[in-house]
């Protein structure tokens, strides 16, 4: 069987629904190959895509350019027959157009690792690159994409110019911060600069992470025998981890307007974050003097995207824990399409709430919509 026949879209029979709903998904992936990035790359790094480009690839992992330490060698390719990336701007509006999609948030697929890029001066050339291939190539007309600036943690001043740079861009939706095994982790002061320039900007900014072994903090994940266990706990612990980060040093407070989304990590971890946080908040609130109120209180003024959407035996259960941290206000689809694990808008679709509610979720409105440019912002 040829990889993309059928198309796995194409097989699906799509609720009526999604074709009354406006439908933001917060979390698209396109493929960024070292030879894509090498013409936009400055000079010495350049030669160095050109050499990596010559490596060979596997799902998300390409030495010197996704660095991803993964002990199961083969067993961590997804076993599945179809595609799972996407290089072509046509065929993501196609696919976009099948799962019912009007914008898509544009993520990368092995920068999702960028974290890990060594030494720092190159991973910095190599977000420059990104970004100009980004805006050159992907969002250059509209076809309903709405790009996420990398901002190199390695170098907070530099990540600050890109997200000022490319800010007037009518694409750019938002700021991408890479999440994966990130040190420090995002409520260090270090990193004042983006968080200064996302909120002047109006951008939100997005933290995204991915699968990964290494001695960093949440990522330190040896202990465990297989990737079951991995891919459970690595996404919503980055999450967990950085946003727990970002609370004790105060950043919803010192950055008031700046608006803060977690992508792929689901959403199960936050009622039981704000429940704990609030318990250790009752006992040690002069840790925390910047927070004047609850930390739940913060945390429900930021956003937390769907994918990968829990699934437990009574879909029920997902109304009852929204209602825990009053998601259907903060709660936003994304797809994680194409992705081997990706998630297909009628799941949410299938959560016992109200119509009203579905919409927000689904899209109206979205996190930062301002910044994002939705249509209906126009009408």
């Amino acid at each position: 069987m040829a990889i993309d026949s059928p198309h796995i879209l194409a097989e699906h029979k799509r609720s009526a629904a999604l074709d009354e709903l406006f439908v933001v998904d917060f979390d698209v992936h396109i493929h960024e190959g070292p030879g894509d990035l090498a013409p936009y790359c400055e000079l010495p790094w350049r030669k160095v895509l050109e050499a990596v480009e010559k490596l060979p690839h596997r799902y998300l992992d390409i030495p010197a350019f996704a660095p991803n330490f993964s002990p199961w060698a083969g067993i961590a390719i997804p076993t599945i027959e179809r595609r799972t990336t996407v290089s072509d701007p046509r065929q993501l509006r196609e696919d976009l157009d099948l799962l019912g999609v009007d914008i898509g948030v544009l993520f990368p697929d092995s920068l999702l690792l960028h974290a890990l890029i060594k030494p720092d001066d190159y991973a910095v050339a190599v977000a420059r690159a990104y970004n100009r291939w980004l805006v050159d190539v992907w969002l250059g007309e509209d076809r309903g994409f709405k790009g996420a600036v990398l901002a190199p943690s390695h170098d907070p001043h530099t990540a600050a110019q890109e997200i000022r740079r490319y800010a007037g861009h009518a694409n750019v939706g938002c700021v991408y911060l890479p999440t994966c095994c990130v040190d420090p982790l995002y409520g260090d002061r270090c990193y004042d600069p983006v968080f200064d320039a996302a909120q002047e900007c109006g951008l939100p900014v997005v933290l995204h992470s991915v699968v990964a072994v290494n001695p960093v903090f949440p990522f330190n994940l040896n202990g465990f025998q297989t990737l079951f266990s991995v891919h459970v706990m690595a996404h919503s612990l980055a999450m967990v981890a950085n946003a727990m980060s970002m609370l004790e040093t105060g950043v919803p407070v010192r950055f008031p307007e700046l608006k803060i989304a977690f992508t792929e990590g689901g959403i199960g971890w936050v009622p039981w974050l704000s429940m704990r946080l609030d318990k250790e908040y009752s006992e040690r609130r002069r840790d925390v003097p910047l927070l004047t109120e609850r930390p739940s209180h913060y945390l429900k003024r930021m956003f937390f995207a769907t994918q990968p959407i829990e699934e437990p035996e009574r879909m029920g259960d997902m109304a009852t824990l929204m209602g825990l941290f009053d998601g259907e206000d903060c709660v936003i689809f994304a797809s994680d399409w194409p992705h081997h694990d990706f998630d297909h808008p009628d799941k949410v679709l299938q959560i016992p709430i109200s119509d009203a509610a579905k919409r927000k979720i689904m899209g109206a409105p979205a996190p930062g919509c301002s910044a994002l440019r939705c249509p209906r912002d126009e009408g």
